[in-house]
């Protein structure tokens, strides 16, 4: 993008520019798409990689592709961009174990070029709105608690065991905005939505799975603990709401986050489901039929059972003329197995939005139905 687009006096009508950090992501292409199509807003989309989306023909839609670990690079591509009214962090750096030291200070080196960048020149920035996720209520190094399902709320204490990068994002966000510019923090739990960028990305793990069965006439198995399988362990969020939250946080004064003092709100469907209750809805899908008593297996791993058919997957892309994709690209197995026997249960309220006004809810089953189908129309599956 020339440097000067910037700096040219906005189109007539424009009243907000967001600044979209990951947009390639599950949320990231939903929030710019949703935005793009509001008359009074511009949108700069922001992503390491090259953007290959209907977007990019959009004429108050701009990319920049920017390394945002690079701190000279993101210094020259996005100081240019004067503009800015609001911030929308839907990234992360992903190269380093989830609570390890070493994401905690390359995510905060990431989030600080950009507010270095940025934040000095955009003099009419109203709010910085961050994504993180229900992670924020629990420790991956335990102790884990498998009592009853605890339902955590936006007040709920930090833990202290281990590192969390989401912490380290919001005091990065109050030492640097606090006084001056809102900022709010979104906390979803299991994302739903269509991405070929995404590391933990369950829906193209779901629907390569779903494919593979269906090519090769394998049962479609339900691999994890029977807790998983048979009680309510997490919450589903669609991309769209998590989308249509951010911006309604970042734009709704009546809610009080122009305060600069930051509020967090979780961000998931709202009913609450089992893996068992939907499970025969998600293969008849893919066009799958399930026989309940062996629709579950303890002993069934993803990683283990898709481990060779990398294979299968190229022969499928072809045979089904889909966006060419690598199997990895969409399928994380491990995340997958991980998901399935999660020790911990992951449930959040929506108490806080529901009464300041938040609308938008999802059924989780609709959420999975709704976000195949975009696959199949994106040719990422058949």
């Amino acid at each position: 993008m020339a440097a000067e687009e910037t700096k040219r006096p906005e189109a007539a009508g424009i009243e907000h520019v967001a600044a979209i950090f990951g947009v390639t992501g599950l949320v990231g292409k939903v929030l710019a798409k949703e935005l793009i199509s509001k008359s009074k807003w511009k949108v700069y989309g922001i992503a390491r990689n090259p953007m290959i989306i209907s977007n990019q023909q959009c004429s108050n839609f701009h990319f920049i592709q920017c390394d945002l670990l690079n701190p000279l690079e993101t210094q020259q591509r996005l100081s240019l961009l004067q503009d800015v009214t609001h911030v929308f962090w839907v990234t992360w750096a992903s190269q380093n174990q989830l609570d390890s030291i070493e994401c905690c200070e390359q995510n905060k080196a990431m989030m600080s070029n950009v507010l270095n960048a940025i934040v000095p020149m955009a003099k009419a920035l109203k709010h910085v709105s961050l994504q993180t996720g229900m992670k924020h209520y629990v420790s991956l190094q335990g102790p884990f608690d498998e009592a009853e399902a605890r339902y955590y709320n936006e007040n709920g204490p930090r833990v202290n065991a281990g590192c969390n990068f989401y912490y380290v994002l919001e005091d990065l966000l109050k030492e640097r905005l606090d006084g001056k510019i809102a900022w709010s923090v979104h906390r979803p739990g299991l994302l739903i939505g269509s991405s070929s960028r995404t590391l933990y990305n369950f829906m193209g793990s779901l629907c390569v799975y779903g494919t593979i069965c269906k090519h090769l006439n394998l049962p479609f198995v339900f691999g994890g603990t029977k807790k998983c399988w048979e009680e309510t362990c997490i919450d589903g969020s669609d991309a769209r709401l998590v989308a249509e939250q951010h911006i309604w946080a970042a734009t709704n004064d009546d809610i009080n986050v122009q305060s600069t003092d930051g509020q967090s709100f979780n961000a998931i469907n709202g009913p609450s489901f089992t893996w068992k209750e939907i499970w025969t809805a998600l293969a008849e899908k893919f066009g799958l039929e399930v026989v309940p008593e062996n629709a579950f297996s303890e002993d069934f791993w993803y990683s283990k059972a898709m481990a060779d058919k990398k294979e299968v997957w190229k022969e499928i892309v072809v045979k089904e003329r889909l966006m060419k994709t690598e199997m990895e690209d969409l399928a994380n197995w491990a995340f997958l197995d991980v998901l399935f026997r999660c020790p911990f249960k992951l449930l959040g309220t929506r108490n806080k939005v529901d009464q300041l006004g938040f609308t938008v809810r999802y059924k989780t089953l609709d959420s999975i139905l709704y976000w195949i189908e975009c696959m199949r129309d994106e040719k990422l599956i058949p």
